[in-house]
């Protein structure tokens, strides 16, 4: 089945929590996805770097973890291309918790019989993301200073990744 856009699940916030006296374990979703980002530091961990940049975002979003592992990937390759996997450190500061669910709708003939829109619904587990406020940091990038610039870049093309825009920020 394939992703649904990005603008049905921009909106920020609880989602409907199905309650259910009766029967208890209705409350509960069942079968959280499993993450498509699995790690989350790359490069060299030991090193003693002089410069930290971090991806700051602009406002509040909801990151799907699918273009978390795209900006990892697509920084980590730049980096090592550039500079060679012993002189940087990246690290994902953000982990997907926020489980994302899909009523899905039937279609066909006679599909108007049985199908209640989303009248009442809960769902079923589609996808994982990270809940993000404005200013928060979004990843972490550790080089020496004469690396500066290829930095920049590599924090650039993360950014192209992410639904929201972000700033560099640099200490």
């Amino acid at each position: 089945m394939a992703m649904r856009p990005g603008r049905t699940i921009r909106k920020i916030g609880r989602p409907y929590t199905r309650v259910s006296r009766r029967k208890p374990r209705k409350s509960y979703v069942v079968g959280v996805p499993y993450s498509r980002i699995h790690i989350f530091e790359m490069g060299n961990r030991e090193k003693q770097f002089n410069t930290n940049l971090w991806l700051v975002s602009d406002r509040s979003a909801q990151i799907r973890d699918s273009s978390l592992e795209s900006a990892r990937v697509v920084s980590n390759k730049f980096l090592e291309r550039k500079l060679g996997s012993e002189n940087y450190f990246l690290k994902v500061l953000i982990y997907p918790h926020h489980v994302l669910r899909e009523h899905s709708l039937a279609t066909g003939a006679g599909a108007d019989r049985f199908s209640s829109g989303m009248r009442k619904s809960f769902g079923k587990p589609s996808g994982l993301a990270a809940q993000i406020k404005k200013g928060q940091e979004i990843m972490l990038l550790k080089l020496d200073k004469k690396n500066l610039n290829m930095g920049r870049k590599a924090l650039k093309r993360a950014d192209l990744k992410l639904p929201t825009t972000c700033t560099i920020k640099v200490k």
